[in-house]
């Protein structure tokens, strides 16, 4: 669907002028729809169809959580006539949105009910109402309900005395309307399905599949003995979920904790019903939840699509299943007569760049921590936590290194949205073990990716680094794409040290060496970098400017492409979600051009390519190009200077610019089209590549590693 370009005056730009910018909110549904478009591809194996079915409701969860709930905020905070860069009031931005997402959903369910529930049963993989079952099945169905779902039940009655009971955030609830045949009074009820404690679809033999709400719906009198159950239908909350935390707290962490527990209780800013509720019933959710009818969403079909999760990882089904990929260890990092690999050795000879998923994360970023913790030379480990899985060896590996008399250091991001409460619980870990333990800067969140290593050689130290794109975590790992330089510059080692000095103590620093760091140097540097390829540009030298991130919103770093383009500097940009920049608009943005991909791994790293003549500057780190990355976040961008590094960079965005399976571009009425060629698909390129850096003369070396459990 098209995204319509608004013309809105461009504030803290570096030039003030009037520019082409398109609204946030709205592109970021053109992103989910993208996610929805390979859910549709029947050249998608089927169980990935449903995953991506599963992956659009919980992205659309997070959407109206935070993003739509911010929306509410600013309306009810009296933010009514203020204009975003798009051009477009708060009231204007939710009417677009609530709009768009009505036939997004609508579409959803019914590509659901209509198309992969059909094509399942083809499978023999059946999910069906307690009505479609035979009497087998049923007495199986009455068995599990009496053994294991009763006992997890509470009707909660509304009525004098008894008030609307709270409903919490993303539950899935069923509304029941009774009638007292001796009184001959109706009354409202409301039964929770207790999903987080059970599966939300029941099997029934084999790869038979009830929803648990039918399940609970077919006996209701269990649960209300004596009354006539006149009608029950299935409705959804969603809440505000997000919440700021004031960086004065004397207890940094038990504020986290009390924010934690008021987040169940935000406003509530959506209501799914399903479509056959009785309007009287609808309205008295309404009515109950204080809302408007702008935030009820009614849906033909089932509702909380994001369970699908579930049915993906059915047994005994490869064929509906992506081919199997497992992560190999590049040469660098192979051990050698069954020993693990020396890793600082390798470091020592020159830089090493990783590249997730294709690269194993155990054999790479696990291994360097775990020697390092072995190794008696090694003075100091300190590392950055944004995110971080909970299977992971990294912080079990600190907590070694702390008992062991190491510096321990970790920088643990509390404030990381969703990730709070597991980051607290690794925050007391640690600081449990001895580590030393921060969390960053006032005001600032840090989503800096580092790793640094301190070991003592001859008569000073050596200091090892690993920057990332991506975070720390194990699980993400196997699915998001990232790359990881290992290096020991002596400038950027320098640098990651000065970035722990700031986040551990008190420093200001004035420059870097070769690292820029968000909010003090990364948008002047990014900035510099534009305007000396305009300058190469005007010199008659050939340039071009290439970049890979997740995110473009900044309306000055947008102002800078726009004035690169007017310039003549050919701009090619892959965007997997949110692009404010219009492409392609002639004496704007004619030289510009826009490309998603989105397919089986999620695009996630950061690049930024600056050719300017013979010069190839490359640079990679944690930051988009967003205002909260550039104003309000600890970022860390690195160059990489190496050739043969900068040769595969370059390499991976030829491949990612050239896909024409799994990629989009942007034009300059905001619509997003598919690339029909199907010819060629970075990912299947790219695991095809690893498998050929990491063959060594006597065949292939893999990693054994799980495969992916999320892809968020």
């Amino acid at each position: 669907m098209a995204t319509v370009p608004v013309t809105a005056t461009i504030p803290d730009a570096p030039v003030a002028a009037s520019l082409p910018y398109t609204n946030r909110e709205v592109s970021w549904l053109d992103f989910n729809e993208r996610v929805l478009e390979l859910a549709e591809d029947p050249e998608v194996p089927l169980l990935e169809r449903t995953k991506f079915l599963a992956i659009f409701g919980t992205n659309l969860d997070e959407f109206f959580m935070v993003r739509v709930a911010g929306v509410h905020d600013q309306i009810e905070a009296g933010i009514m006539d203020a204009r975003r860069p798009d051009g477009l009031t708060p009231v204007e931005t939710l009417h677009a949105v609530s709009e768009r997402v009505r036939t997004l959903m609508a579409r959803h369910v019914r590509h659901w009910e209509e198309a992969i529930k059909p094509e399942l049963t083809a499978y023999d993989i059946r999910i069906v109402d307690c009505d479609r079952c035979s009497p087998m099945e049923l007495d199986e169905v009455d068995r599990y309900f009496h053994d294991q779902i009763f006992p997890a039940l509470t009707p909660l009655g509304v009525g004098p005395g008894r008030p609307f009971p709270y409903i919490s955030n993303l539950s899935l609830s069923l509304a029941v309307l009774l009638r007292d045949p001796i009184t001959e009074t109706e009354g409202f009820a409301r039964v929770k399905v207790p999903k987080e404690v059970l599966p939300r679809f029941l099997e029934i033999g084999t790869r038979t599949f009830i929803p648990l709400e039918t399940v609970i719906a077919r006996h209701l009198d269990a649960l209300f003995p004596g009354m006539e159950i006149l009608h029950s239908s299935v409705f959804r909350v969603t809440r505000d979920a997000d919440f700021t935390v004031s960086d004065e707290a004397d207890d940094l962490l038990r504020a986290v904790e009390d924010e934690l527990r008021r987040r169940r209780f935000g406003e509530v800013v959506r209501l799914e019903v399903g479509a056959d509720m009785r309007p009287d019933v609808r309205q008295s959710l309404i009515d109950w939840l204080e809302i408007e009818e702008e935030q009820v969403f009614d849906l033909d079909g089932l509702l909380d699509l994001g369970d699908l999760w579930e049915l993906h990882e059915v047994d005994g089904q490869r064929e509906l299943h992506d081919p199997p990929f497992n992560p190999v260890v590049p040469g660098p990092f192979q051990g050698e007569d069954g020993e693990p690999a020396d890793v600082l050795a390798a470091m020592r000879e020159r830089d090493l760049l990783v590249h997730f998923p294709y690269d194993s994360f155990g054999a790479t970023v696990e291994r360097i921590v775990a020697q390092a913790v072995d190794d008696p030379a090694v003075l100091a480990i300190k590392m950055t936590v944004y995110r971080t899985s909970p299977d992971s060896s990294l912080i079990p590996s600190l907590i070694a290194a702390a008992e062991r008399g190491k510096q321990a250091v970790c920088m643990v991001e509390v404030k990381a949205r969703f990730d709070e409460r597991r980051n607290i619980g690794w925050a007391r870990a640690l600081e449990e073990a001895g580590a030393h333990v921060v969390h960053g800067l006032p005001g600032l969140k840090t989503h800096a990716k580092a790793l640094l290593i301190v070991r003592r050689e001859g008569q000073g130290v050596r200091h090892y680094v690993q920057i990332g794109t991506g975070n720390f975590n194990a699980k993400t790992a196997r699915i998001y794409e990232d790359f990881g330089l290992f290096t020991t510059d002596p400038d950027i080692a320098a640098d990651v040290a000065e970035v722990f000095n700031l986040l551990t103590g008190y420093a200001r620093p004035e420059s870097f060496r070769k690292a820029l760091v968000a909010p003090t140097h990364l948008r002047q540097g990014m900035v510099d970098e534009i305007d000396e390829t305009i300058e190469a540009q005007n010199r008659g030298e050939g340039t071009l400017i290439r970049m890979k991130m997740n995110q473009l919103t900044d309306p000055g770093m947008i102002e800078a492409l726009y004035r690169a383009s007017k310039a003549g500097v050919k701009v090619e940009l892959n965007v997997r979600g949110i692009c404010c920049l219009v492409p392609g608009l002639e004496g704007v943005s004619e030289n510009i051009s826009v490309v998603s991909v989105v397919g089986r791994y999620l695009e996630h790293s950061r690049v930024y390519s600056f050719k300017r003549g013979d010069e190839q500057r490359i640079l990679i780190g944690s930051g988009d190009l967003m205002g909260r990355n550039l104003n309000n976040r600890v970022e860390l961008i690195v160059p990489v200077e190496d050739p043969f590094a900068q040769a595969y960079l370059t390499d991976t965005l030829d491949r990612c610019f050239a896909d024409d399976t799994y990629a989009w571009d942007l034009s300059s009425n905001g619509d997003w089209t598919r690339r029909d060629g199907r010819t060629r698909s970075v990912h299947a390129e790219l695991m095809e590549r690893a498998l050929t850096r990491a063959r060594p003369a006597d065949g292939p070396v893999h990693s054994q590693e799980d495969p992916p459990l999320e892809h968020r």
